[in-house]
């Protein structure tokens, strides 16, 4: 009896130790499952990361140290000039310039000091001093001006290398806007190589694309990477809805091409550059096929000036008024191959050639006509600068030094200059 009692005992024991393990891993097995599910309802998906996640290079105290930084290099310009009417008098303008050295010297845009009589320099720390024009070269528009101002309260800007950077990489401008002073805007570099061309000027090339903020007074600013280095000199906008301000798409002359003649502006020279005399355009395999052409790299001659360099040597243009294809190109122009020993599959290719020669200098075009190749000497002559070259006001300025404004019924280039 009493072993039966133990052995009941002990059954009794046993059943309870099995149920309170046997519920332990059922309780244990509810708590990782409802562990698991709460981890997959609050772990973000990684397109949810990637929309939250901000910019690492454009966190707000980003953008504050680099205007601290940048901000004393930064000047507003101030002009008057004389205006030509039948009622004469003056007119002021208002722009933007960058220090780049401890004598004055003082790096804007053309149009922000063409035609002056006056002009005056304002620092960060509105310390004033009168300035002169020393040098320029219009059909870049970049112009170096010299201000009467303490070496002790300059502060140089560090001067960078457009040819490094990237589309994508993060920019701040900074200029006086709308008389607005030190503003400064963000953006990103939207593109680069660009060129805008005005009727019977030179093109200007290579230009970086921004959608920082670019309005009137801000021309001749720095546009600065996140380096604190100035890789662009502030000088155009679109204007699609014909009002002159800013919709997103801004222009800054790279820094590059104002160093590469700066010795020549600090000496007191107007900058002049090679001209050929051509319109052309890239040619296609559409094109070359179109016009029953026996190449289809190179540069297809449209039009041709005949008092320019390209026509003094006999370099053929299209048969004008003759367009009967589906591309309206007229057909019977020469196609450039090559410039001495360079090819030139491109427009750009052929035009950034020329700019690497002086005016005056003769090159060697290598010229596909009616099948066969030949060779014409051509002797470069200089662009002309025109009166107000630069200026989107040639006669009177505004209260503020409009950037180069593109015409809002600006349609796509078919044909470029060189």
């Amino acid at each position: 009896m009493r072993k039966s009692v133990l052995v009941r005992n002990l059954l009794v024991a046993l059943v309870i130790i099995l149920g309170v393990a046997l519920a332990g891993t059922i309780v244990a097995g509810c708590q990782s499952s409802s562990k698991s599910t709460a981890e997959e309802a609050t772990t973000p998906s990684p397109t949810a990361m990637a929309a939250t996640t901000p910019r690492a290079s454009t966190g707000s105290s980003d953008v504050a140290d680099l205007y601290e930084q940048t901000r004393p290099s930064v000047v507003r310009i101030t002009t008057i000039s004389t205006s030509s009417g039948i009622l004469g008098g003056s007119s002021e303008g208002l722009g933007s310039g960058v220090v780049i050295d401890k004598e004055g010297h003082i790096l804007t845009n053309n149009h922000v000091v063409a035609n002056a009589r006056q002009i005056q320099v304002t620092l960060w720390d509105e310390t004033t001093g009168s300035a002169e024009l020393v040098g320029s070269d219009p059909t870049n528009d970049l112009a170096v001006i010299k201000a009467d101002l303490p070496a002790e309260k300059l502060s140089p800007a560090t001067l960078g290398d457009s040819d490094a950077i990237r589309i994508g990489e993060s920019v701040i401008a900074i200029g006086n806007p709308f008389g607005l002073e030190g503003t400064v805007t963000e953006g990103i570099i939207s593109g680069l190589d660009r060129t805008l061309g005005q009727t019977g000027q030179r093109p200007i090339r290579q230009l970086i694309q921004t959608d920082a903020a670019i309005n009137p007074g801000n021309s001749g600013g720095p546009l600065v990477n996140f380096s604190g280095e100035v890789i662009g000199i502030d000088s155009a906008l679109e204007n699609p809805t014909g009002s002159g301000v800013f919709v997103g798409v801004g222009y800054a002359i790279p820094i590059n091409a104002a160093k590469r003649f700066l010795p020549e502006m600090l000496a007191g020279e107007t900058v002049v550059h090679p001209r050929l005399g051509i319109a052309g355009r890239t040619l296609t395999s559409d094109l070359a096929k179109t016009l029953n052409i026996g190449v289809d790299k190179g540069v297809y001659v449209v039009e041709v000036d005949s008092s320019s360099a390209a026509g003094r040597a006999g370099v053929k243009g299209a048969e004008q008024g003759t367009t009967q294809n589906s591309l309206a190109v007229p057909p019977g122009g020469d196609v450039i191959v090559k410039i001495d020993d360079q090819e030139t599959p491109t427009f750009e290719k052929l035009a950034d050639y020329i700019d690497t020669k002086q005016a005056g200098d003769t090159v060697t075009l290598h010229i596909v006509r009616e099948g066969k190749e030949i060779t014409v000497e051509v002797q470069l002559e200089e662009w002309q600068i025109s009166s107000g070259q630069g200026s989107v006001f040639p006669e009177e300025k505004p209260a503020w030094a409009e950037p180069l404004v593109i015409s809002s019924d600006r349609a796509p280039r078919s044909e470029d200059h060189a």
